[in-house]
């Protein structure tokens, strides 16, 4: 498949701000599951960035941004050709081992209840990452009747509408970036290594950012794993950046903190 996407960032410092640093997790990899076919990253600053790769393998962009004022905006344009491999990723070359990825963090920490009844399992361990991916479903919320009215948060969560004594009452359910985490911290806290995954997603009308994770599996690598969505990663997924968490892979970091709003339009092309 391929997919068109349309990312643009608007930024605002504070004012009085001598110097800003922005660091820009927005260039996607080529592999396994995806071919970058073209891609540009455009604002201001951005021709004189540092480029580098970090520790977890990520391109990223150091822009510096001297006596900043007003809103900044840095767009993002490109089209990727994406396979469906059923989630596996297997051994992309250049990346960090994967025992790096076994590390807790504060956001991957989870209640016992969630992984202790998977620690004697004589299951292959991809049918215990499938499993665990069943259990984050059944503690958070599984996907929603696609017929069912709903709305969209700002943080990639949705809120199902319910009717209650004739007047619509929203009922929050969570971000996917806590579904991931919830599955990677069970997943770590079994030894395996498990990572954050950072992308774009294109379904049935619902696109822009996503989040999702990543196990690592002796014979096939890496495999993905979607707890919000109850899937492994398909043809409509877009790989942008991984790390431990949500903390250590934005799109944006910037020092000082700015306040940064995000608009994503990602269509088949």
């Amino acid at each position: 498949m391929r997919i068109a996407i349309d990312h643009r960032l608007s930024v605002t410092v504070p004012q009085g701000t001598v110097q800003a640093v922005f660091h820009l997790l927005l260039t996607p990899p080529s592999g396994p599951t995806q071919t970058v076919e073209s891609w540009s990253v455009e604002g201001p600053g951005i021709g004189n960035a540092g480029r580098l790769v970090d520790g977890f393998g990520n391109a990223a962009h150091l822009v510096n941004q001297l006596r900043p004022e007003g809103e900044i905006i840095i767009q993002v344009r490109g089209e990727v050709t994406t396979r469906d491999t059923h989630g596996v990723l297997g051994r992309p070359a250049g990346e960090p081992v994967p025992a790096l990825y076994r590390r807790l963090t504060p956001l991957t920490k989870v209640p016992a209840e969630l992984h202790s009844s998977f620690r004697d399992s004589k299951e292959s361990r991809l049918s215990i990452c499938h499993a665990l991916m069943a259990r984050v479903g059944e503690m958070l919320g599984l996907p929603e009747d696609p017929d069912e009215p709903r709305q969209m948060q700002a943080d990639g969560g949705q809120t199902q509408v319910q009717v209650q004594d004739g007047a619509e009452v929203a009922e929050p359910r969570p971000a996917a970036t806590d579904y991931a985490h919830l599955f990677i911290g069970a997943a770590r806290a079994l030894d395996i290594p498990a990572r954050y995954v950072l992308g774009y997603r294109l379904l049935d009308g619902e696109d822009g950012l996503h989040a999702w994770a990543e196990a690592f599996d002796e014979g096939l690598g890496w495999i993905g794993f979607d707890p919000s969505m109850q899937i492994c990663p398909t043809e409509s997924y877009v790989r942008l950046a991984v790390g431990l968490d949500a903390e250590t892979a934005p799109t944006l970091r910037t020092v000082p903190v700015a306040e940064v709003d995000q608009v994503v339009k990602v269509v088949a092309a």
